[in-house]
């Protein structure tokens, strides 16, 4: 290939639509693909694409029986193009919220242990105090090793349990909000839900509803169980769903355990309770996490603000921590 251009003429050639059908055959792999999502033709998407290794002097993709897929300058363009992209769209919506603050869109990525919780409550004071603000929620796996919608940008913030530490974690800010045990609980109508005391030793011969045994509740329910000196009860109905799990208690005569603050906020619309029993589970930390070299738009702010006033009722004085 030739030489690359000059940086001041990459400036003025680069366009920020050439960018956006790089990342178009990069998501579809495919140059057809891409230009059916982009309403172009695929030689116009092909002229752009090549106009582009034209101008960087590298190769972007490799071609193949299957499509495209980037090479290693290609990924390096998507990396950096894609926070050029990013920081776009954040000071479009800096400038839209500066024009009126009660309108916006706010992306967030939550699992529904946390969001059907204590967080439920930051949302419905949220929305009542900027009802013109759209939230978008996905359901994202807690706990995630390493968030990856985040480093994509997909995501404004997650909100998330953390049980093991992260991956790489160097690029994101952490602000751990409470610690959130596991708790036993019951329908309160059941046998279980009618005891005013229960000896640890008796929970060995219930009927458990638990997640699988590589997950985090269970290896924190085996090691409760191990610290007493107790077997791990067999478990009758497995569900990785919190609250699915609640919903299933009232369906016999089931425990399970689940995050204090999920059960704080469902007890009394589902009939449940926490069982009397000195058995003490670990939990893990819910936590704030953000990209670290990414402003936070001003209504992410505002979101956080909701977040960390719900929190303390959880935890009068939340510990911040910035990893």
């Amino acid at each position: 290939m030739s030489k690359v251009e000059p940086e001041q003429h990459v400036g003025r050639r680069l366009r920020f639509r050439d960018l956006q059908a790089f990342f178009a055959v990069v998501q579809c792999g495919s140059m057809a693909k891409a230009a059916t999502q982009l309403g172009m033709t695929q030689p116009a998407v092909s002229d752009i694409v090549a106009g582009l290794e034209q101008m960087f002097a590298v190769r972007l993709f490799d071609r193949n029986s299957r499509g495209v897929e980037p090479t290693i300058y290609g990924r390096a363009l998507l990396k950096r193009g894609r926070a050029a992209f990013d920081e776009l769209r954040q000071g479009i919506r800096d400038i839209e919220f500066l024009r009126d603050p009660t309108t916006g869109e706010l992306k967030i990525g939550c699992p529904a242990s946390v969001l059907g919780g204590l967080f439920s409550l930051a949302v419905e004071r949220f929305c009542r105090q900027y009802p013109r603000v759209a939230l978008r929620f996905d359901e994202v796996t807690s706990p995630g090793s390493d968030f990856p919608t985040l480093r994509e940008r997909k995501h404004d913030l997650v909100l998330a349990r953390i049980a093991r530490p992260l991956v790489d974690e160097d690029d994101l800010d952490v602000e751990i909000l409470f610690q959130d045990p596991l708790v036993v609980a019951a329908d309160i109508h059941s046998g279980w839900g009618r005891r005013r005391k229960i000896n640890p030793a008796e929970l060995v011969d219930a009927s458990w509803i638990l997640t699988a045994p590589d997950t985090s509740v269970y290896l924190s329910v085996a090691e409760a169980f191990q610290s007493r000196g107790l077997a791990m009860p067999k478990t009758g109905l497995v569900a990785l769903s919190g609250l699915l799990r609640m919903h299933l208690l009232s369906r016999g005569p089931f425990i399970t355990a689940v995050p204090s603050s999920l059960l704080h906020f469902n007890a009394n619309r589902l009939s449940l309770k926490v069982l009397p029993v000195d058995f003490q589970i670990r939990g893990y930390p819910v936590a704030i996490l953000t990209l670290r070299n990414r402003v936070l738009s001003p209504l992410a702010a505002l979101f956080i603000e909701h977040v960390r006033e719900v929190a303390k009722l959880m935890a009068p004085t939340p510990q911040a921590r910035r990893s």
